[in-house]
């Protein structure tokens, strides 16, 4: 087997060259990583040349570089944030002690699965979306979609090269079975299983990457966090390409309601057939797919109360979001207030332990962060002169896990008798025949500066480049 050449291939600025035992694990796994990609990631396009960025260093003033590559000569750097001098543990029991720089051997095995599940989720992604690009309404957007899948292949190699580098053989086993699992296998799925639902069409990958994507942005920030600090490096600097792929959800979303906009004002009419038969896509399935993505993506949080949660939080592995904007790092005192059912039909408070909550935490932190996109997008519906509005679902909806797993809770958040919620459901999330319609809209446009008649064009390119750029080369 040849040497890799690290420098060439995999940028990094953890010294990999120096390090003969990770440069032999490394040496094992990469070219099973290009054979998983070959094979699952994006379909038919591993010969086009795409113009990618590329994570070459962790300068803010200049840390990616943009050019045409092939997907599987694609560099996947492995990179952590620069360390901070003298670094303290930001939370719980030891808080203000130094971080630590290797695995305490009371944290090996918790530390190892958190590390795993977050790198479970990024060649999922991959796999989820792997036939999109037979449908891209752009090449624009179909240049996004690979942008989007690499660095989740980048993500990977992050997590996998904690895996290889602090948790010796069964660390190197895991990353084995990182591409051995695959998303949606009935004998081998994904852990997670929002990472395991099927996104065939545009609508859905939009969704993905603003819902699920925004609950990777709070799950690495609380990662960020860790007193573990190469895992805590290794996070800050993955938030850094994880913004651009909520950009891509919220900016495709926004696209798609700006055409329905501009379809309802060319026909006269609001009516989400009328609308469906011009050819785009009416606010209402719109709004059914909002309800499934973002109640599919709450359920990755987990539980409302937990001691999982408790414990990390205790020990310094996963603290909160931001956690240098609390007052109180030590959460030992305080509760937190959750909803739940009261079995008559109601709702009650329950105010639990602070550090049992953290979950929920960070859930209404991320609930809060989806809100964003909606003022935009209603702005647009506002200006246009329609009454209809855009909304989140209350965070009771459609839950599997949790106090209101499988309760039946309308959008409203207000509990319901679940024959009524049976009967109803049909309007509050996508049938079979939206998902048919959807996909009878999915038709490639892939010439220069043509768009398919569902989505409005991008406002502007990528890199300073104009929208209609040749951003993907066939061969």
């Amino acid at each position: 087997m040849a040497t890799l050449n690290y420098q060439e291939l995999i940028p990094n600025n953890v010294d990999l060259g120096g390090n003969r035992q990770l440069q032999r694990a490394l040496e094992h796994w990469q070219p099973r990583f290009i054979s998983w990609w070959k094979e699952l990631g994006p379909e038919r396009y591993q010969g086009a040349d795409v113009y990618l960025r590329t994570a070459t260093s962790v300068d803010i003033k200049g840390w990616a570089t943009y050019g045409y590559v092939k997907m599987p000569e694609y560099r996947w750097g492995i990179f952590l944030a620069e360390q901070e001098p003298d670094r303290r543990i930001g939370f719980g029991d030891f808080y203000g002690q130094p971080v630590w720089q290797q695995v305490p051997a009371d944290f090996r095995s918790v530390l190892r699965r958190l590390i795993v599940t977050q790198g479970d989720t990024e060649p999922a992604s991959v796999e989820q979306q792997r036939l999109l690009g037979l449908t891209a309404p752009s090449l624009y957007d179909l240049r996004n979609l690979f942008q989007v899948n690499v660095e989740e292949g980048r993500h990977l190699w992050a997590m996998v090269y904690l895996l290889h580098a602090h948790f010796g053989r069964d660390g190197r086993e895991e990353a084995e079975e990182l591409l051995a699992r695959h998303s949606g296998d009935a004998d081998k799925p994904r852990i997670l299983g929002t990472f395991n639902e099927p996104i065939s069409d545009w609508l859905s990958f939009f969704m993905f990457t603003y819902f699920t994507d925004r609950d990777g942005k709070y799950q690495l920030k609380s990662l960020a966090e860790s007193a573990f600090d190469p895992l805590a490096r290794s996070c800050r600097f993955m938030l850094t390409e994880e913004a651009y792929h909520m950009h891509v959800g919220e900016n495709g979303i926004g696209r798609i309601v700006r055409r329905t906009l501009e379809v309802m004002k060319e026909i006269g009419s609001e009516d989400p057939d009328a609308v469906r038969r011009a050819g785009a896509i009416d606010l209402a399935t719109i709004q059914r797919y909002v309800n499934f993505w973002f109640s599919s993506s709450l359920d990755l949080f987990g539980s409302e109360q937990s001691s999982n949660a408790a414990t990390s939080f205790a020990n310094g592995i996963k603290g909160r979001p931001d956690e240098a904007t609390f007052d109180d790092h030590l959460a030992i005192d305080k509760v937190w207030e959750i909803d739940a059912p009261d079995g008559a039909g109601g709702i009650r408070l329950d105010a639990v332990p602070l550090r049992n909550a953290m979950n929920e935490v960070t859930r209404r932190a991320f609930i809060a962060d989806c809100e964003t996109g909606f003022v935009r997008w209603n702005r647009l519906i506002e200006k246009a002169g329609y009454q209809a509005r855009l909304s989140l679902p209350s965070g009771r909806f459609r839950r599997a896990i949790g106090v209101w797993a499988n309760q039946p809770v309308a959008p409203d958040g207000a509990i319901i008798p679940r024959e009524a919620w049976e009967a109803r459901k049909a309007g509050w999330l996508p049938s079979e025949a939206d998902g048919a319609f959807i996909r009878s809209l999915m038709r490639q446009v892939v010439e220069p500066g043509k768009v398919a008649g569902w989505i409005a064009p991008p406002g502007r390119g990528v890199d300073h480049l104009p929208a209609d750029y040749e951003y993907v080369k066939f061969h």
